[in-house]
């Protein structure tokens, strides 16, 4: 009798599946079937052990994967279970926020914000300021939120209910980052970054409620480990410490997210956390040809932070890994049009079978314009997502608006269609709402008879949003919808517009929502829909029927596969990105090899490699071909177009120019002289980040200091105090006077922003209590 839990699983699988105490640690390769390893074990704990479904919690990192996991976990025991906590952190976080948020006295229909939110609030502090982005970009302010929230003590700002007084000696970014708390705790709102740290917070400061989600999670799953974050980590591994049932998997090789906060250590080291852990590795690959993996397999083994494998298959040899270096840009996306070409007339295969991947999206210009002129049809993955695209947050915005009244939707929506309202409208409007501590819904709604808020479109904009809470009361979500894009005037407005898609796009939403109503036989509750859709990304959205080809960045590939994979723009600057490499150095390099080694593995049938001759405009030199093409053994591909000795030697030759040099001017131990703090002793020489660690006497700190900084000079007793050459004194001080532009993390990541500036992002050094705040807040386990 065939056991369909257990049927198919190859050795590796099948003692992943009946492992199901204790910390286990499964290093799953590409392509090795770990999504089918996960869901067997969860069918497995709930019918062979009786363990009741809601008492399993499984954390993934989309909902897409989420959503297939629930699928297949269905078809294995039917679709009788409770599978809500087979989720995303983020979405699992929301689910416990519900029940618990109260414990910090918010509500439970909190806010919660996506990138275009944050964005919007952060336009109205700039308008506040008066600043734009020749001081800071969105993008810049964005990352420095996201990393102070991971690294201060800002849900004690929040919960302490304190107010803001600007201070004119704060960092610019310092007051637009206090600012921005100030907007979020008036309105409820929580951005992504909040979700896992009010839930870390209440399970930290609470021991009732941890110990009740403790006792309830017997079983913990995550997809993805090595993706995961410090906080993300901190968090399941603080569930798990009751029953101790923790199960990670992961490939160690396929973080490519380290900029983001992955730390794969936690994978890697998972074993030395917990003594006890048992390693399964499955490096049983059911994608690729050996050709392929071949590549993939050499590639990878020259990082060092991973657990060593080597991915093998039972497929046949395959079709010859290719290499393709062409004369100029044109060349080589006209070459990979031709290939395209071929491989539908020799394979018989669909568009939609071949995939092209790029380091950077700007690299998909040349290939489109080749596709446009071989009329091949294609498709761009990773553009605006669904549910941010301006028709959707239309709409959205309205709902929230009904259930809520927050001020962001207010904003987005008083005068759209456009009622009349305008500045000095919302400037009487913002100053009254403050004055009465009430949202700007409130205040028009009390004060409607204001001489300069009594404006027809002000009174129509109330009565609008007045029947609609109304008819929200006995119509679904999905009727609602119908209604308010008649009532409000966007049905007509889109019409007028002319652009079909935004209808189209409509539809799609109320077509959603009336699937998620069949699946729940029951209404939809619209607080927890706005709570649950905020969490949607692009890859959620199934663009699997269309037939053409794809066009995406590695990164938005992670996780998928393809027959036919083309590798474009496969240069040194490129991939490795310089910028990554000059800002993160040695860890980025591992990076880069590992994004690589992504693309190389989602292949099934034929990878490609593509390259060109030109200037590179990201180096400002001569482009050559990446490194990582001279890491393969040429006998692993087959190259085609003219690839010349003399750029072979030249690539090799800037490439050693570029690598540090081991014989450093310090070691371990060496007095040296800095014209500022003075003399110190060399702590620790960091290869890696091309740095010294000096202890400075004078002011009793460590420093790093960079391998490229020309004034550390040799000390000796002999030399004395002397004062040293004119230039240093010079330096010396001009540098007392100018502040520390990296006092607060020289580690600062500032991945693909090239207008980075630190000394207009971070503030001075944290004080002692700060400091000694930090590293008390440290978990024994945290790396």
């Amino acid at each position: 009798m065939n056991d369909p839990i257990l049927e198919n699983l190859n050795p590796s699988q099948l003692q992943a599946v009946k492992t199901t105490e204790g910390y286990v640690r499964v290093i799953a390769g590409a392509g090795s079937g770990k999504t089918k390893a996960l869901t067997s074990r969860f069918a497995y704990i709930v019918d062979r052990l009786g363990i009741n479904s809601s008492n399993i919690l499984c954390v993934t990192f989309t909902n897409k994967a989420a959503q297939e996991m629930k699928r297949r976990v269905k078809t294995l025991i039917g679709d009788t279970y409770d599978l809500a906590f087979i989720t995303t952190y983020h979405g699992f976080c929301v689910r416990f926020l519900r029940e618990e948020i109260n414990k910090i006295h918010y509500p439970k229909n909190f806010i919660i914000l996506d990138a275009e939110d944050q964005k919007s609030i952060l336009r109205d502090i700039f308008n506040e300021l008066q600043i734009n982005s020749k001081h800071l970009t969105f993008k810049q302010v964005l990352r420095f939120i996201s990393k102070q929230k991971s690294t201060s003590n800002y849900l004690g700002y929040i919960l302490e209910n304190k107010g803001f007084e600007p201070d004119q000696s704060d960092s610019l970014s310092s007051r637009i980052f206090q600012i921005y708390l100030d907007k979020l705790k008036r309105n409820y709102a929580l951005d992504f970054d909040d979700l896992i740290h009010f839930t870390a917070f209440i399970l930290d400061t609470n021991p009732d409620v941890l110990l009740k989600w403790q006792e309830n999670l017997h079983y913990i799953q995550v997809d993805e480990a090595q993706d995961s974050s410090e906080n993300q980590f901190h968090l399941v591994e603080m569930l798990s410490r009751l029953h101790q049932n923790l199960f990670l998997v992961g490939d160690p090789d396929q973080t490519i997210y380290e900029w983001r906060g992955a730390k794969p250590e936690y994978l890697v080291e998972f074993d030395s956390m917990f003594p006890d852990t048992q390693t399964i590795i499955m490096n049983r690959n059911y994608r690729s040809t050996p050709n392929i993996l071949k590549i993939g397999n050499h590639i990878i083994k020259n990082n060092t932070v991973r657990v060593d494998k080597d991915m093998v298959t039972d497929k046949p040899e395959g079709f010859e890994v290719v290499h393709f270096h062409g004369k100029n840009d044109f060349e080589e996306s006209r070459w990979i049009a031709a290939e395209i070409k071929e491989i539908l007339q020799a394979e018989q295969a669909s568009y939609s079978d071949i995939t092209i991947l790029y380091r950077s999206s700007h690299l998909s210009r040349n290939i489109e314009q080749a596709l446009i002129k071989d009329n091949i049809p294609y498709a761009i993955f990773g553009g605006i997502r669904f549910f941010e695209r301006k028709e959707i947050k239309d709409v959205l915005s309205l709902l929230r608006l009904i259930v809520q009244g927050d001020n962001f939707s207010f904003l987005r929506m008083h005068n759209h269609p456009s009622r009349g309202l305008g500045k000095k409208f919302l400037e009487r409007l913002s100053l009254l709402a403050g004055e009465q501590n009430l949202s700007l819904l409130q205040a028009l709604e009390k004060n409607i008879t204001d001489q300069e808020l009594s404006k027809k479109g002000a009174v129509e904009f109330l009565e609008l949003i007045k029947g609609l809470r109304e008819t929200a009361k006995t119509k679904s979500i999905s009727d609602l919808v119908k209604i308010i894009l008649d009532k409000s005037g966007l049905s007509e407005l889109y019409r007028k517009d002319g652009d079909e898609d935004r209808l189209e796009n409509i539809k799609e939403l109320v077509n959603s929502m009336l699937l998620l109503e069949k699946e729940n036989n029951a209404p939809v509750d619209i607080v927890e829909y706005l709570q649950e859709v905020s969490l949607y990304t692009d890859l959620d959205a199934d663009t699997d029927n269309q037939d053409k080809v794809k066009l995406m960045t590695i990164h938005i590939s992670k996780g998928l596969e393809f027959p036919y994979v083309f590798l474009c723009g496969f240069t040194e600057g490129v991939l490795p990105s310089a910028l990554s490499v000059k800002e993160r150095r040695a860890r980025a390099i591992e990076e880069e090899r590992r994004l690589m080694y992504v693309a190389v593995t989602r292949a099934e049938k034929r990878f490609y490699m593509t390259d060109s001759e030109g200037f590179n405009f990201t180096t400002g030199l001569n482009k050559y071909p990446s490194r990582f093409l001279f890491e393969i053994k040429e006998e692993f591909y087959v190259r085609k177009g003219v690839l010349s000795q003399q750029i072979i030697e030249n690539s090799k030759n800037s490439l050693g120019a570029a690598r540090p040099l081991e014989n450093t001017a310090f070691s371990e131990g060496d007095m040296v002289m800095h014209p500022v703090w003075n003399k110190g002793r060399i702590q620790a020489v960091n290869l890696e980040k091309k740095e010294y660690l000096v202890d400075f006497f004078d002011i009793g700190k460590i420093k790093p200091i960079d391998f490229g900084f020309r004034h550390l000079t040799a000390f000796s007793e002999d030399s004395g105090d002397s004062e040293g050459p004119k230039e240093l004194l010079e330096l010396a001080e001009h540098l007392k006077t100018a502040p520390d532009p990296f006092g607060q993390d020289p580690e600062v990541e500032t991945k693909d922003n090239p207008e980075f500036s630190p000394d207009t992002i971070f503030d001075a050094e944290p004080d002692e209590n700060t400091q000694k705040d930090r590293k008390d807040a440290k978990k024994w386990w945290k790396l």
